[in-house]
């Protein structure tokens, strides 16, 4: 009879344990620009010591690892599943395992309610696994549809994006992208050259000053890996864990009290002169961390995070400081898209108008300007959480409407008492109203003055939409804020919320 003895088959097994772990979590000197491995760019982005990796000893068929981080932690505390690719395994192309092994995490994140954030650097498609790996990016792409319904998802491109790998970052609600470090992109240089003859480097093709400027595929730049996890922890501390869930509150705080004591004298009387929306948003929200999406594209149009009176919100604004605040094809699809995230998970959204109108001429009707300028009336009309609209300076023509007006949902509304709301400026009436009055003045330059004062006080001043029930009421500046906040507890937005102080 054969004795087994108990302790040294424990002592092996714990061994055999301790050097697999030791194999899987081994550092694998990064490649290139990269600073850290897909396991320490998941803990980086968590608390502390929260990080719980899932199913870490999976690997294909050959042995080779999944090719994927995935697993768990927390951010302030709450919980968010990441899935980091990992570039030491085949540069971190999806192949068939690594696509399952990233669907585990996101139907875990979608049944627990857990935001989930892509950390992407990949080759595209693994080329070895064929239809398996195209099959597997379309089941991966599927279930970032589903969990668009559930959880917020961020994806942050760290390395290269490319293929099929690239759709689903556009397929999660925000990108973050390092500079000279990630592109994303369908084709790389060498395809485009043999395709279309161009000569163009991946910077060119997918980097992210392209990104960010000019396409809106990406929705903010950084400098570094470790800016990128700062900046998806704090856009995160605005964002419910998922549809439905409380507001991540925090300790109201009043406005800085110099912006708020210039609040008053921040907008030019005179319409065409530019301003800073920034200095009217520093006098009205909370002091305290904001986060500005998409600033450098399509810049007419401000989309932010902020808090009011420690809520958190969605501000849309017009930005006069960049070519007068107009709406245009770029800037629509912008708000349009910051609005209907919004109100997927019940954000206020926060309207701060100053617009002279959609710009004309051919390219933007060629742009497709009508059918972006509708996607933002749609935005609106469909968002259910709570929306409110300030009509700071100058609202014209169809812009007005389409910039969170009352007649396309706005729960409140309110104009400042030196706003104009007119279906034109002053000037452009006077012209079509009193063409002929001008052709025979003597002097045509005094009689359009005296004719576009008298319009803007008889027919633009928001006296006549608050008479109508059309605006709630004509305020100050400074009042606005605390219409705001009354405004937001009637709506019932603080009920339910998580207070983390």
């Amino acid at each position: 009879m054969t004795t087994i003895n108990t302790e040294t088959a424990t002592s092996d097994h714990r061994a055999r344990l301790a050097r697999r772990r030791q194999e899987r979590f081994r550092h694998v000197e990064p490649r290139g620009r990269r600073e850290y491995t897909a396991r320490e760019r998941a803990e980086m982005l968590v608390d502390a010591g929260s990080f719980v990796e899932m199913t870490p000893m999976r690997v294909d068929g050959n042995g080779n690892g999944a090719g994927v981080v995935i697993g768990w932690g927390r951010v302030d505390g709450r919980g968010v599943v990441i899935a980091s690719h990992d570039a030491a395994v085949a540069s971190g192309a999806i192949g068939a395992v690594m696509a399952e092994t990233i669907q585990k995490a996101q139907r875990f994140a979608i049944d627990k309610g857990y935001p989930i954030v892509y950390i992407n650097d990949s080759g595209g498609a693994r080329i070895h696994d064929g239809i398996l790996a195209l099959h597997g990016c379309g089941e991966i792409f599927a279930l970032n549809v589903k969990a668009q319904k559930r959880v917020p998802q961020i994806s942050l491109i760290l390395g290269p994006c490319a293929g099929a790998a690239a759709y689903s970052p556009a397929l999660t609600d925000w990108t973050i992208m390092v500079r000279e470090q990630g592109q994303m992109f369908l084709t790389g240089p060498d395809i485009v050259k043999a395709t279309t003859g161009e000569d163009a480097s991946a910077e060119d093709i997918g980097g992210s000053q392209m990104h960010t400027e000019t396409s809106g595929v990406a929705h903010l730049e950084v400098t570094n890996e470790g800016e990128a996890f700062h900046a998806t922890r704090l856009l995160l501390s605005f964002l419910p864990s998922h549809v439905g869930a409380p507001m991540p509150l925090v300790a109201p705080r009043r406005p800085d009290p110099v912006a708020a004591e210039r609040l008053p004298y921040v907008v030019p009387d005179k319409a065409s002169v530019v301003f800073d929306m920034n200095k009217v948003l520093d006098g009205v929200l909370d002091a305290g961390p904001r986060l500005e999406l998409m600033p450098a594209h399509a810049p007419s149009v401000l989309t932010l995070f902020g808090h009011l009176d420690g809520r958190p919100v969605g501000v849309l604004a017009n930005q006069p400081a960049s070519r007068g605040g107009v709406l245009d094809a770029k800037s629509s699809v912008k708000a349009a898209r910051f609005i209907e995230f919004c109100g997927r998970f019940n954000l206020p959204v926060v309207t701060f108008v100053d617009v002279p109108g959609f710009l004309p001429g051919t390219v933007e009707e060629g742009r497709g300007v009508i059918t972006h300028g509708a996607k933002l009336l749609k935005a609106y009309v469909e968002t259910t959480s709570p929306l409110l609209t300030v009509v700071v300076r100058k609202a014209y023509g169809g812009a007005y409407i389409a910039m969170g007006s009352r007649s396309l949902g706005a729960d409140y509304s309110w104009a400042w008492s030196g706003a104009e709301i007119a279906v034109m400026g002053p000037g452009g009436a006077v012209a079509l109203l009193h063409r002929r009055t001008l052709r025979d003045a003597e002097d045509p330059v005094a009689t359009r003055d005296e004719l576009a004062a008298e319009y803007r006080e008889n027919v633009a001043r928001p006296y006549v939409a608050a008479e109508a029930g059309i605006v709630d009421d004509v305020i100050l500046p400074e009042e606005t804020r605390d219409r705001l906040v009354d405004a937001m507890a009637t709506l019932g937005y603080e009920d339910g919320a998580d207070v983390r102080r």
